[in-house]
């Protein structure tokens, strides 16, 4: 059993995985925005978790999320899916008549993940324990796939390249840091933005669940600075 911190805790993949982990018996931290308290809040009472919302955009926001974390559960957390993200797109970027989606794209994904990391393995490397998983994109080695929306694409490979160097600072500290790269999840959201599409070719959510899962479990204790493809049949 270990204490587990979620950010976007409130959304699809998020609740997935949440359950997931309470199922096996561990203690879960729902860390999210303003936006998602209302779910966040619903899925806490279901699974008897902890919800923390904040702006997550400085290092007094993570602060203050990590004592309360403390307070709630017992410790601080021993593991981590960095799941907090967005995509924006639509426009080739010599289309672009500004830097909003660039700029976007850079906090949402890329920062976010930054600033997760920053607060979350002190304690995991003062412990000599631990196991964080981040969610990139399948875009991270398929660029091509992401024709509109090149500042995504980017961003997530940012997300990626950092878990896979911080992995190498960690691993000595037994913390270990992986990647996943799912392609289209199977998500109310996607469904509603893609009505025509084929969604038995998408990833599950209780499959892309399970790989992080494992991956946050004593299980994959030898696996770390790795990327895992989550491609469905898409």
């Amino acid at each position: 059993m270990g204490i587990v911190a979620i950010t976007g805790g409130a959304g699809a993949l998020g609740g997935a995985v949440a359950r997931a982990l309470a199922a096996r018996g561990d203690k879960v931290a729902l860390y999210d925005r303003e936006h998602g308290r209302a779910r966040a809040t619903a899925l806490a009472a279901e699974i008897g978790g902890f919800v923390h919302v904040s702006a997550f955009a400085t290092a007094e926001d993570w602060a203050g999320a990590l004592a309360e974390t403390t307070v709630a559960l017992g410790g601080i957390p021993t593991g981590a899916a960095l799941i907090a993200g967005g995509w924006a797109g639509g426009t080739p970027i010599h289309e672009a008549t500004d830097e909003k989606t660039w700029t976007s794209m850079m906090a949402t994904n890329a920062d976010t993940a930054y600033r997760a990391l920053h607060a979350l393995l002190p304690g995991m490397v003062a412990a000599k324990q631990g196991s964080i998983v981040v969610v990139g994109s399948r875009a991270v080695e398929r660029p091509w796939t992401s024709t509109g929306a090149a500042a995504y694409a980017a961003s997530k490979a940012a997300v990626v390249t950092l878990a896979q160097a911080v992995a190498a600072e960690v691993l000595e500290h037994g913390v270990r840091v992986n990647a996943v790269l799912p392609s289209t999840m199977d998500t109310p959201a996607n469904r509603s933005a893609m009505p025509d599409a084929d969604t038995t070719k998408w990833v599950s959510l209780p499959s892309a669940a399970g790989v992080i899962a494992f991956l946050l479990s004593d299980d994959a204790r030898d696996v770390s600075g790795a990327v895992i493809p989550l491609y469905g049949r898409a």
